[in-house]
Parts: structure tokens; sequence; C-alpha cells
């Protein structure tokens, strides 16, 4: 059975930007097999810079379509755990994205998907997958 995995902003933006790590993220779209989630912040987070790169409203909600039956919200418990998370990860400078996604991650005993290699540096318990071109 493949393993469930929890797409960070990062691994999205490198699908829709068509960089050569994105293939990866196309791959486990397509897989029927494997488990995918993604947090409403990291979501938001791939709006947002879509917007910030001058895409419409509307160009933004047909790339994020494929994504939204994967969409986990962020609820109260989400919020404490990805705030404890500021303790290990400060030093690494990660937001509140990284956070929610690694806190999603744990939640669900998946692997983080990611394009940030500081991410490989944490010692939190939760598998790390750094996707290469």
């Amino acid at each position: 059975m493949a393993e469930a995995v929890v797409f960070d902003a990062s691994a999205i933006l490198a699908l829709v930007q068509q960089e050569a790590r994105g293939g990866e993220v196309l791959r486990a779209l397509h897989d029927p097999g494997r488990t995918l989630w993604i947090s409403a912040v990291n979501l938001c987070e791939v709006a947002t810079k879509l917007v910030r790169m001058g895409h419409t409203a509307t160009e933004v909600l047909i790339v994020l379509e494929p994504f939204e039956r994967y969409v986990v919200n962020f609820g109260t418990d989400h919020a404490k755990q990805t705030a404890e998370l500021s303790r290990w990860t400060r030093s690494l400078g990660l937001s509140l994205g990284d956070r929610a996604c690694l806190t999603l991650a744990a939640s669900r005993g998946a692997t983080a998907w990611t394009t940030d290699a500081a991410w490989l540096k944490l010692k939190i318990g939760v598998k790390v997958h750094l996707l290469r071109g």
C-alpha cells in the first residue's frame, strides 16, 4: 500500500509552476492507491501566491480544483498543535503554513511532501519527503 501524503504549499506550487519536481505530485494525484491531504492553510498559501503572480480569481479556482477533495479544515486542535511546533521549528524559519502541514501529517501518520530542504533537519517524529527535480 502506498504511503499517505500531506502536501506542503511548496509541493503544489512545484506542480503548478511546472517544475521538474512537481512530477512526483502529479503522479501522486493519479495514484488511486494513495491517500492524499492538504491543510486548508496550505491551500490558502497556494492561492495567495497565484494571486500575487497575477492570476485571476477564476484561474486560481481552476488551478486549485484538483486539490479540493483533499483539503482538511484547520480547526482549534490543529491550531494548538501548530503553535506548539513553533518551539522546535523556529530556528529553521518555518512558517505557519509549514507547521500546519507538519501538524496535519503528524495527526494522520502521513509523510509531509515539501521542496524545503530545511525540513530534513527536523526531529519531531514526522516523516518528510523532499521533492527533487
